[in-house]
């Protein structure tokens, strides 16, 4: 039987697929959906976070031809502007810029953070990488890290270590330490990490944990001594320093980390098209030379190895804390 070949119809059905196609598209919905881009900074502007969701901003505005603000959400350890985004609709369009305190150790030691790490964000990509850096004054004796332990053993009780705040990276950090190498060391916790480095400075307290891009000045000015980094391999900008492993403490790994995530729910093929703006981002020359000015690093990832990131840091402090016996109401 002779069949016929309707070049009209076909042309519809392939008419509708376009269409349907076209409106399905992560960018033209992010177009159709009226209102702006919010990055929410769950902390106050001027730090390493806050500067990174800066840098991203005017970069993700010009990709997704969309007005993207940045709103500053702090308090409660980061958990307030987690739990606000959390809580915003699954549009694509509320944008939570955190680091590992948000995403893991907040939730981890607080007995109602009001958000789950895992089951609250869609991840996008990991934005940074900053390590931590144990540093003393430099009239403390101890040069390394095994001059420190031994130090420490000889004068229980006598060593103090700052934090900015119960619970807070430097803090955990702190007790990860005097576990592993079985020490008896007392925390000082202050209100801010500015607080805490000028503790270090003055002498109040012995040592801390901070963040690389907020010590790397003191550092190189000589006015700091750093004993050993917390990330997997040794700083760019510190070659002569040891990682905690290589000094004999595997477990003493904290990476701050920065990372971009929406509300869970938002569609996948938004949060594909969100995480290739970001990529394009981590890439550009001018944002790679600024992660490097704060003694960090960017790469391309995915949202998948973001994901993968935030549950396996999570489960990681959330062991910290309880053996630490840490619990924030």
């Amino acid at each position: 039987m002779k069949q016929t070949f309707n070049s009209n119809a076909l042309s519809k059905r392939q008419f509708i697929g376009a269409v349907g196609a076209f409106a399905l598209s992560p960018t033209l919905l992010m177009a159709q959906t009226p209102g702006v881009i919010k990055l929410i900074i769950p902390y106050g502007p001027g730090g390493p976070t806050d500067v990174v969701a800066r840098l991203v901003s005017t970069q993700l505005q010009t990709i997704l031809k969309q007005t993207v603000i940045v709103e500053n959400k702090p308090g409660a350890g980061s958990a307030i502007g987690a739990r606000f985004v959390a809580n915003s609709p699954a549009d694509g369009r509320t944008i939570l810029i955190g680091n590992v305190s948000t995403y893991a150790i907040a939730p981890a030691t607080m007995k109602n953070p009001g958000y789950d790490p895992v089951k609250s964000f869609a991840p996008i990509v990991q934005t940074s990488d900053i390590c931590s850096v144990m540093v003393t004054g430099t009239s403390f004796p101890a040069n390394t890290v095994q001059e420190f332990v031994t130090y420490a053993r000889a004068n229980p009780g006598k060593i103090s270590y700052g934090s900015a705040g119960i619970g807070n990276s430097a803090h955990l950090l702190g007790e990860l330490l005097q576990s592993k190498a079985q020490l008896n060391m007392v925390h000082v916790p202050y209100r801010s990490g500015a607080e805490m480095s000028m503790a270090v400075l003055s002498g109040q307290v012995q040592f801390a944990m901070t963040d690389l891009s907020a010590s790397i000045a003191q550092i190189r000015e000589g006015k700091l001594k750093a004993l050993a980094v917390t990330g997997i391999t040794r700083a760019l900008d510190l070659p002569n320093v040891p990682t905690f492993i290589e000094v004999g403490y595997p477990d003493i790994v904290l990476r701050n980390w920065t990372g971009a995530a929406v509300p869970a729910g938002t569609p996948p093929a938004m949060v594909k098209r969100l995480e290739s703006a970001f990529n394009e981002i981590l890439k550009m020359p001018e944002y790679v030379t600024a992660m490097r000015k704060m003694g960090g690093d960017a790469k391309p990832n995915s949202s998948e190895e973001f994901g993968q990131m935030i549950s396996a840091d999570f489960k990681k402090w959330n062991e910290v804390s309880k053996a630490a016996g840490i619990s924030i109401d």
